[in-house]
């Protein structure tokens, strides 16, 4: 039996999350395109063709060679003689000869002969078919080379890119209807307590609103798990117990809210332990909030012992689910992050990790960043927050005016 609350860097315990999962094959599946929107591709994705798949313009303008307007300007324009137009989403059909320029609207094919394009704006009529060229061109200008974009067989997003609204319209464009993506892992959610209660319940003394199967769930879904159940439970082994065997049936992940610590009545590492082998492998990591997080296995479903106060469970979620599906996944996501400078001090003990909830305001062009009074169990004051910033482990806290880095939710 392990000794209890041996704390484990956030690392660490990513590490261990990792280790017991390292066998876990997440199963692909191809949905429409649209369905893919959020979904975490499970294979690369090539270009099948050019983009564009001929040279096409990028302005409102005549086609000409650029050496027929090489010092022209509007004292001294170049006299070319017109030769017809191009009309949208019809193959040009013409070429330009020593002299010539054929009129292109923009996205229009470029006739052959011609090498750039001149803005209307820099043209005149001199009558139904001679134009001025009052500009200059280089060679290129203004145009979009076939393949410039993307060259046929190019990777155009890696295995592991979560898809977003303009890599569905940029898959739309290359004529893909479907996308193979990973399956979400199946996550259930359990809070754990005596005083809890559903929304639904009638509110007495003595009891709260549970809050964090709706949090966890919520921030699972937006992460792009599966959340296949939510229950409340009493501080009773054995209803916890078939809480879990029923959900172990369905799900990858169980998250358990509460009875985490090491009060009389905290059940959750006591019966994830009898649920089978290798039990919690963990119980204690160097984090406030979240110092008394369980991670455990048993047949095969990751079970994390969450705390029971509403900001520490949401801190530890996003400090442990997030990394592990982008290990899993080989997400390349990036958590955005904005910098600013600190409104006040912030005090901080060594030897864990410290996240501080905290508000952002513009100031003369400068982030201001202010910490978020209050306590753990006090879920408004994540919803009044933007944020949050971390004190590296052996760091006494942060001053006035220090530069720091923003976790955004």
């Amino acid at each position: 039996m392990m000794e209890l609350l041996k704390t484990l860097s956030v690392t660490e315990v990513r590490e261990k999350m990792a280790a017991l999962l390292q066998d876990k094959k997440i199963q692909v599946e191809e949905v429409n395109l649209l369905e893919g929107l959020g979904r975490i591709l499970a294979k690369s994705v090539t270009s099948p063709h050019d983009v564009p798949e001929f040279n096409r313009s990028t302005v409102d303008g005549y086609a000409v060679k650029a050496a027929d307007t090489f010092g022209a300007n509007e004292g001294i324009p170049a006299m070319l003689a017109k030769k017809g137009e191009v009309h949208m989403g019809m193959y040009a059909g013409v070429d330009v000869g020593e002299g010539e320029c054929v009129y292109v609207p923009t996205g229009g094919m470029m006739p052959t002969g011609a090498n750039a394009m001149v803005m209307v704006e820099y043209v005149e009529h001199l009558d139904d078919s001679t134009l001025l060229v009052q500009q200059s061109v280089s060679p290129g200008a203004n145009v979009l080379r076939k393949g410039e974009d993307l060259e046929k067989d190019r990777e155009i997003f890696g295995r592991g890119h979560r898809l977003r609204p303009q890599d569905i319209g940029l898959l739309a464009g290359m004529g893909f209807q479907k996308v193979p993506v990973f399956e979400p892992l199946k996550v259930a959610v359990i809070s754990t307590g005596d005083e809890l209660i559903s929304p639904e319940e009638v509110l007495s003394p003595g009891k709260i609103i549970d809050m964090n199967t709706y949090s966890l769930s919520a921030a699972l879904q937006e992460d792009g798990f599966k959340v296949i159940g939510r229950a409340v439970v009493k501080d009773d082994m054995e209803t916890l117990r078939q809480t879990l065997r029923d959900y172990m049936k369905r799900a990858d992940i169980i998250l358990i809210s509460g009875g985490s610590s090491m009060g009389e009545y905290d059940i959750t590492k006591k019966t994830i332990d009898s649920m089978g082998e290798p039990g919690a492998v963990l119980h204690g990591m160097s984090l406030k909030p979240g110092k008394p997080t369980i991670v455990g296995m048993a047949e095969g479903v990751l079970m994390i012992g969450l705390p029971g106060q509403p900001v520490s469970a949401l801190v530890v979620y996003h400090l442990l689910m997030k990394p592990l599906l982008w290990k899993l996944t080989g997400n390349d996501t990036i958590t955005p992050i904005v910098s600013g400078e600190l409104t006040v001090n912030i005090p901080s003990a060594p030897g864990r990790e410290h996240y501080v909830m905290v508000t952002l305001e513009q100031e003369n062009g400068r982030w201001m960043v202010s910490p978020q009074h209050g306590k753990s169990g006090m879920l408004s004051m994540m919803g009044r927050s933007q944020g949050m910033v971390r004190i590296p482990v052996n760091q006494e806290g942060l001053s006035n005016g220090d530069k720091v880095d923003v976790i955004l939710f």
